[in-house]
């Protein structure tokens, strides 16, 4: 019986980031074999590992199967192919067996050398111009743009565990507990956050309403303030409840402090509405005077760039809300460039939403009191994420009080 066989290589840290098991795993269940031609380990801990390995299949189908799926863990053919060029038939449509990505960093075998795809998101496709690779949306699609098509001189570099010292990703793994002590956790995130901004990363939160029904409202100002936090991604809501709380001390009409109602509470969420309108931007309220305090005047007053993301339940919605979805989603991704942490708070869809535009190799951290809605935000697969399951209005105060004895 003909065996069809194909020699491939891989090499980086494949040890401790289960690179290499993981490829294994993926043949086996495919119901290939290997054979390991070679295996170098590395020795120190900024040592490298290679690896060189015949994949065995019993047909072409199958092989091609194997091989499309362990390219994704980090695997390259031995002999290197060109990647393939089709040019987009009209605006907005993508040839057919184009390249879907990965969030993983990824390079292009193209004109005899490896070319990095810039802005690398998922589920997005390659467009290859004057010598440069870039990962595209659809909606950003013209005729004629030369577009990777199949699997062919494409190599994936799988994110890889942190070799020296232990922060908090370390310390947790990929995982989502309610069960952790929750001091020592917030200590952590703590530290992490805390070293991301020292070392010169950037730091961004994304944000629901929830973080001022809670009562951490002045914990995210207070981040924002002493420039732990360098960008804020929102909707709506976010904005209308921060501006009722930092003017009228409620969340939509109950008193933060104490969760009782307000006077004639039921109006106060309208009334911010229209107060931001009477004001013509939130801006416009912070220079006027009439917005002093919260989460929204911390960055317009530290120039914090803030991009609100509209839906169709948004009352206003509020003059800087973004209702066309496609420019959203384009402002949140100029927010997201060469970001380095992603602290993601009670938003499930906003969080989904950036998760997806976010390489594999940036820190997340998801904090929810729904073990589902942490676990959901957590499928995205990168080793990079920490759920915590925790009463936001508890757990964001604490991070703050640990950072405050660091500063």
């Amino acid at each position: 019986m003909s065996k069809f066989i194909q020699e491939i290589e891989v090499s980086g840290h494949l040890i401790d980031s289960m690179i290499l098991t993981k490829i294994f795993d993926k043949i086996m269940d495919l119901k290939g074999e290997f054979q390991v031609e070679e295996i170098s380990i590395g020795k120190r801990k900024k040592d490298q590992s290679y690896a060189r390995l015949q994949v065995i299949a019993k047909n072409q189908k199958r092989l091609d199967e194997i091989l499309d799926t362990i390219y994704r863990e980090g695997a390259v053919s031995k002999v290197q192919k060109e990647v393939v060029l089709k040019r987009s038939p009209k605006n907005c449509v993508m040839p057919d067996d184009f390249y879907s990505t990965t969030n993983n960093r990824t390079q292009i075998f193209h004109k005899g050398r490896w070319i990095r795809v810039e802005n690398i998101m998922m589920d997005k496709c390659i467009v290859v111009k004057s010598g440069r690779a870039s990962c595209v949306p659809v909606r950003d699609v013209k005729k004629g743009d030369p577009i990777v098509v199949g699997d062919k001189g494409i190599k994936i570099i799988p994110p890889e565990r942190p070799r020296e010292g232990v922060n908090v990703f370390e310390f947790m793994g990929s995982s989502s507990s309610s069960e952790r002590p929750t001091q020592h956790i917030a200590k952590k995130v703590a530290d992490d956050i805390f070293e991301t901004n020292r070392k010169g990363g950037k730091i961004v939160i994304v944000g629901g309403p929830a973080i001022v029904h809670t009562g951490a409202a002045d914990a995210v100002a207070e981040l924002i303030k002493s420039g732990h936090i360098h960008g804020v991604l929102a909707g709506n809501a976010l904005a209308v409840h921060d501006i009722e709380y930092a003017t009228l001390g409620t969340s939509l009409g109950m008193n933060v402090h104490d969760a009782t109602l307000a006077f004639r509470g039921h109006r106060n969420h309208m009334d911010t509405v229209n107060a931001v309108f009477k004001a013509g931007s939130i801006s416009n309220m912070v220079k006027a005077k009439k917005l002093r305090r919260g989460i929204m005047y911390e960055c317009v007053k530290n120039r914090v760039p803030f991009v609100l993301a509209g839906s169709i339940r948004d009352d206003g919605p509020l003059p800087d809300v973004i209702t066309d979805v496609a420019q959203a989603q384009r402002e949140y991704k100029k927010i997201l460039k060469d970001t380095s942490m992603v602290i993601m708070v009670s938003t499930m869809l906003h969080s989904i939403a950036t998760g997806n535009m976010l390489p594999a190799d940036v820190k997340v951290i998801v904090v929810d009191i729904s073990q589902s809605t942490v676990t959901k935000l957590m499928d995205r697969g990168t080793w990079q994420a920490l759920g915590i399951v925790s009463d936001v209005g508890a757990f964001l105060p604490m991070v703050v009080q640990q950072i405050r004895k660091k500063i």
